[in-house]
């Protein structure tokens, strides 16, 4: 059958007959967990199974938001509670260090149960007045220790055998409203976007996997976000930035765009978007999601293909050690 360029989540801790059924039909190339979906590691164990055994493919991406802070869907009393990433940021010539071992740690907990692909590193710079939907999951408020950490974080997850997505592509940290909830516009001209809010994701631009910004650049195109604008796409994040890796959607379900499920997946691709993300388990919104989503071939093909390749075995980590080094560094941080 068909992969469907299509990450979808699903409502519980099991699968139930109607989702099975659904997915087997539409083939999506991924699925997402949420805290929703999260019980004891055995159950998770369970789900992430099951998700793979219904598409046939043992590699099938299965996502996480995993950043530490209040974005950690896996927590106590199964898993360490992280800390977010501004914390990171206040570490000076340890920061790097101490996020890698972070990051090698989360991977651990999520490779254990199943999962393959965490929504980290967020690459977004916050300037002052914004809204803090972004605020202390950013790694700091400059452009070199987001870029310097984002790294390390992305280093720690792949060194655990887990894929990093970057996020939010070209930038999230201006926008003045919650894209769950709204429509940001960034008012900020060209000039002052490259430097600082573009900038870390060009750094990182070798990277696997990206998510894009529901968030309108009006200096670049006034009239669609980043998610829906082919000129955002080709022009900067295609161009200026350079990420030539999948590119996916920020979840299809959030306020910040409007119309109906298969007209907002349809403006998506139509973009130059490689693979739809809907989060909430919906029935009903998938199966719009799903009607307009394209079979999973040409570039965005290669690119998907490109970034599972990048899958390594998790290197050899003596994981009580790894725990006691990273509290004893957010101790002394303290």
């Amino acid at each position: 059958m068909t992969t469907r360029a299509l990450i979808l989540g699903c409502a519980g801790r099991t699968l139930s007959a109607e989702e099975t059924a659904f997915f087997r039909a539409v083939q999506p190339w991924g699925f997402i967990l949420f805290k929703r979906n999260i019980g004891t590691p055995d159950e998770v164990r369970a789900l992430t199974a099951s998700l793979r055994d219904i598409v046939g493919r043992a590699d099938a991406p299965i996502l996480i938001d995993q950043e530490g802070g209040r974005v950690q869907r896996m927590g106590p009393p199964h898993w360490p509670s992280y800390p977010p990433g501004r914390i990171f940021g206040r570490l000076d010539a340890a920061a790097a260090t101490v996020a890698r071992l972070g990051a090698r740690l989360m991977a651990h907990d999520l490779a254990d149960v199943g999962i393959n692909v965490d929504c980290a590193p967020v690459l977004d710079v916050p300037v002052a007045g914004a809204h803090d939907v972004i605020g202390d999951r950013a790694y700091g408020e400059t452009v070199a220790s987001v870029v310097a950490i984002g790294r390390a974080v992305a280093e720690g997850l792949m060194a655990g055998g887990v894929l990093p997505v970057m996020k939010h592509i070209p930038g999230h940290g201006r926008a003045a409203c919650d894209s769950h909830k709204g429509l940001p516009v960034v008012e900020a001209d060209r000039d002052s976007l490259e430097p600082h809010d573009f900038a870390p994701f060009r750094a990182l631009a070798d990277l696997p996997m990206a998510m894009s910004a529901h968030v309108v650049y009006a200096a670049i195109d006034p009239d669609r976000p980043a998610t829906q604008s082919p000129r955002m796409i080709a022009e900067i994040i295609r161009g200026a930035i350079g990420f030539q890796g999948l590119l996916m959607t920020d979840d299809l379900s959030m306020h910040a765009l409007s119309g109906t499920f298969a007209e907002r997946t349809q403006a998506a691709f139509a973009a130059g978007i490689d693979v739809a993300l809907h989060c909430n388990g919906d029935l009903a919104e998938m199966a719009g999601v799903a009607e307009a989503t394209p079979g999973l071939a040409g570039q965005a093909r290669v690119r998907a293909d490109a970034a599972l390749a990048r899958l390594r075995p998790a290197a050899d980590l003596d994981v009580a050690q790894a725990r006691a080094a990273f509290a004893a560094a957010l101790t002394r941080a303290a």
